[in-house]
């Protein structure tokens, strides 16, 4: 199987950074797309970024220009930079990987277990 395991999260004050990462580990054979959702209280989750395995990427119009999402290929691990952070930004964030667990095998997503972050003064 496979584990997304995410650090990171906390608290910020309006205008802070943080970073998020998000390793996978497990039966990995590839790694396709790559995301990150957010979800605030009493809201759907919504996509944030994804990054390509070919490293396009793609945001969601409240956060460009302030986030900036990457990826480490030899360490199947996702990265989201956290700029200029606004109280709207408080959510959970959770990481996705789309994962190929074998040459014949198509891909499966994965989720991870969420990091909380708050943007409060």
């Amino acid at each position: 199987q496979v584990q997304l395991v995410e650090s990171g999260g906390g608290l910020v004050q309006p205008g802070g950074s943080l970073r998020l990462s998000c390793a996978a580990s497990g039966s990995i054979f590839r790694i396709n797309d790559m995301s990150w959702y957010r979800q605030a209280p009493g809201k759907e989750r919504e996509l944030v970024a994804t990054v390509t395995s070919g490293s396009s990427t793609n945001y969601a119009d409240s956060v460009k220009g302030r986030f900036t999402i990457s990826r480490d290929n030899g360490k199947n691990t996702v990265y989201l930079q956290m700029n200029s952070l606004k109280p709207e930004d408080t959510a959970v964030y959770y990481c996705k990987a789309a994962v190929r667990m074998g040459f014949y095998m198509n891909s499966q997503d994965y989720w991870g277990q969420g990091t909380q972050v708050t943007v409060s003064s």
